[in-house]
């Protein structure tokens, strides 16, 4: 229990040998201290690990061996998990038993004055001495003594012992008995914090799933489908749950995560959210929670209104409310499918987020899934330019985020934060249940580029980060002429078209030959461009933008004449496509671009990389936010914690109990009185305590000076 109290545990003296050995390894200090170890541990194996995560982000972060592993050991649930409460639960016991067990011999030890000690004794104190005290006898010394200690804060008793050649006073004084006060009350606020833990972790939850005919949900669909064996009670005297509330409606069913699944947990009243607040700052952090809320009592029929913010939550029943989080309430959104491949048409689509919509791709047919919405994007641009402008595969809104984090991020690069407006986020679901998630910004963004570009995320799974196709902005901010310009390119008689515009705005008519030429060059270039060529392909599509290109040259031009040849291939598809472009333009009644215009430039380079990239969008059409109705849902957390208390007077103990041990001294002076041959008294002095210091020290050199002094000048208090 202590440094100085004995680490063996109590041992009955009745029993089984057995049992006797069980009960003192239970009830010995190095037991409590090695659960203590394995607590301590877990805990830190609880903090580096997500908790509660589905076990396939356990299976993508650390493999299928590792997660089995960390599943079957509860290592995603530490505090839940049945090992740790059972250690938790033999803490308490042994630290209790440690307390039963030496807190009597504490207690008696702070009332004894330990007076009956020998004198020879005291010959093998560290701080000892001896002197001869004039002019009074030893009961006269022994009351002068006393009176000097009490003075000075000591408890003191005087004890008369008969000896031969005249009786002996022995003077016993103590001081600062109150640090073993300091023990007792850190080792009883382990046992209090425990038992808190206990009462206010998943123990009674478990206890309902293991006892109660409770089981565990795994599936899906909605909370009133779900059966009563998994909903716990109302009157379950500890739980800790998530209440979601949309504006304008009410819920009273709280979730119980669990590590194979989720919990229901009916509340005994209904909670009602008139409004959700939310402020933020400008670097887009949320600045203020605050939800207006009326709580319905089932039992009275009563209404309670109530704001519930961030650290200021309400109490209803012995229920705490939080504000935990946000979310989207089942916001009313418009998006426009806008065609990837050049021949599908462009159509407007309108559902809520949560919900779903089916659509079809010529036979094929897919679900549209809107999984979410932003209305603020806080990004940061000041790294916009960093690396490749035209690797549209790896575009992370200005480098994404910094790799160094708290003191460490002393990074000298400025940043720019700037709010980029709304983005929707939906899911793509074939026949088969495969799914792509897309993530998709409202409003065109300048990355640094010269032109503003609409970015069109896209990932296969959870676990990745979205990969992003730039979609240069037109004079009208709107991918419109992108799109005109991608579906002209598919249009085989647009891009002779185009060719024809092209080679007669470039060659002189009077050199026909030049012309038909350059008609061939131009054709192959958009038609390679274009995916229409023979070139090689990828994953059974044909080769297309500028890998088709690319490939082109490699194969069919001499090495020593491809820098060349590269050099006026690309000239004459630039060319072409901005042909290409002013035809789309003109057949959508829109004005076509200046050529001499820097920003016309800008877009054609920014369109030609999009071009060349679009290929590689895993999906025919990519949905646009047109328009949205935002409705707000508040995140609640729901807890009953009988345990609070319980924590909190564990931890004013635990306060209590440090201070005293580390600014308590206790101290305890003898000082043994006999005749003396002058007529006077001989004293023996010897001072004990349980800290070596020079504090001590002082303290003993004090007392010396003081104590074995002639009277006349002792007079007055004897100060600690």
């Amino acid at each position: 229990m202590t440094a100085s109290a004995d680490i063996h545990g109590y041992t009955p003296r009745r029993g089984s040998p057995a049992l006797r050995q069980a009960v003192e390894l239970l009830s010995s200090m190095r037991f409590a201290i090695a659960l203590l170890t394995v607590i301590c541990i877990a805990s830190v194996i609880g903090t580096v690990l997500k908790q509660h995560e589905p076990a396939a982000n356990y299976v993508n972060q650390f493999g299928p061996f590792w997660a089995d592993l960390f599943l079957r050991l509860k290592l995603n649930a530490v505090y839940s998990a049945w090992w740790f409460l059972l250690i938790l639960a033999f803490l308490v016991t042994s630290t209790s038993l440690c307390i039963a067990r030496n807190t009597p011999k504490y207690l008696a030890d702070m009332r004894t004055y330990k007076e009956n000690i020998r004198e020879q004794s005291l010959k093998a104190f560290h701080h000892k001495a001896e002197g001869d005290v004039a002019g009074e006898g030893p009961a006269a010394s022994a009351r002068r003594i006393g009176q000097q200690l009490a003075a000075g804060g000591w408890k003191v008793r005087l004890q008369e012992r008969p000896r031969e050649g005249g009786a002996g006073w022995m003077v016993a004084a103590k001081k600062g008995t109150a640090n073993k006060i300091g023990y007792i009350a850190a080792h009883s606020a382990i046992v209090l914090v425990c038992l808190g833990g206990l009462l206010d972790g998943d123990l009674f939850v478990r206890a309902m799933t293991w006892m109660g005919g409770k089981s565990v949900y795994a599936g899906g669909g909605m909370i009133a489908d779900v059966k009563p064996e998994h909903r716990l009670s109302s009157a379950n005297p500890t739980f800790r749950g998530n209440l979601v509330v949309s504006e304008g409606s009410q819920s009273s069913t709280a979730i119980l995560s669990q590590s194979d699944g989720i919990l229901l947990q009916e509340l005994p009243f209904a909670v009602e959210l008139k409004k959700f607040t939310v402020d933020y700052y400008s670097t887009g952090m949320p600045k203020l929670f605050a939800s207006d809320i009326v709580i319905h009592d089932f039992a009275t029929g009563e209404k309670h209104p109530a704001r519930v913010e961030v650290n200021h939550p309400v109490s209803y029943k012995g229920i705490q409310i939080y504000q935990s989080s946000f979310d989207d309430g089942g916001s009313h959104v418009t998006l426009r499918a806008l065609p990837m491949n050049g021949s599908t048409k462009s159509f407007t689509i309108e559902g809520t987020i949560g919900g779903s919509s089916p659509i079809t791709n010529g036979k094929d047919k897919m679900t549209l899934e809107y999984t979410g919405l932003r209305v603020i994007n806080v990004e940061n641009l000041s790294d916009a330019t960093a690396g490749s402008a035209t690797d549209v595969r790896r575009v992370d809104l200005g480098h994404a985020l910094s790799q160094r984090l708290g003191a460490a991020d002393k990074s000298s690069t400025e940043r720019n934060l700037k709010n980029v407006g709304p983005s929707i986020s939906y899911k793509l679901r074939d026949a088969s249940g495969q799914a792509r998630e897309y993530n998709n910004y409202m409003r065109p963004i300048d990355m640094g580029d010269g032109v503003p570009v609409f970015l069109l995320g896209v990932r296969d799974s959870g676990a990745e980060s979205f990969r992003y196709l730039r979609v240069p902005a037109d004079d009208q901010d709107s991918m419109d002429g992108f799109i005109h310009l991608l579906a002209a390119l598919h249009d085989p008689a647009e891009r002779a078209r185009a060719v024809q515009r092209y080679v007669a705005k470039v060659v002189d008519p009077k050199r026909p030959e030049l012309a038909e030429q350059l008609a061939v060059s131009a054709t192959r270039a958009l038609d390679l461009f274009a995916g229409a060529g023979h070139g090689a392909s990828t994953g059974g599509a044909p080769l297309a933008g500028l890998p088709a290109v690319s490939n082109f040259i490699e194969t069919a031009v001499p090495p020593g004449e491809r820098e060349r040849a590269a050099e006026v291939l690309l000239r004459i598809l630039n060319g072409s496509l901005f042909e290409l472009d002013a035809l789309a333009r003109e057949a959508h009644g829109r004005k076509p671009l200046s050529e001499a215009d820097d920003s016309t430039r800008q877009f054609m380079t920014q369109a030609v990389l999009a071009l060349s990239d679009a290929p590689l969008y895993p999906s025919p059409l990519a949905f646009e936010l047109d328009a949205f109705t935002p409705v707000q849902a508040s995140v609640f957390q729901v807890a009953r914690a009988p345990g609070k208390n319980v924590v909190y007077l564990g931890c004013a103990l635990l306060i209590l109990g440090v201070f005293a041990m580390l600014y308590i001294r206790e101290r305890r002076l003898w000082v043994w009185l006999t005749p003396s041959d002058a007529g006077g008294s001989h004293a023996m002095m010897a001072l004990s305590s349980n800290r070596k210091t020079l504090e001590a020290d002082r303290e003993f050199e004090q007392l010396r000076h003081r104590l074995l002094a002639a009277p006349a000048a002792t007079e007055g208090d004897l100060k600690p």
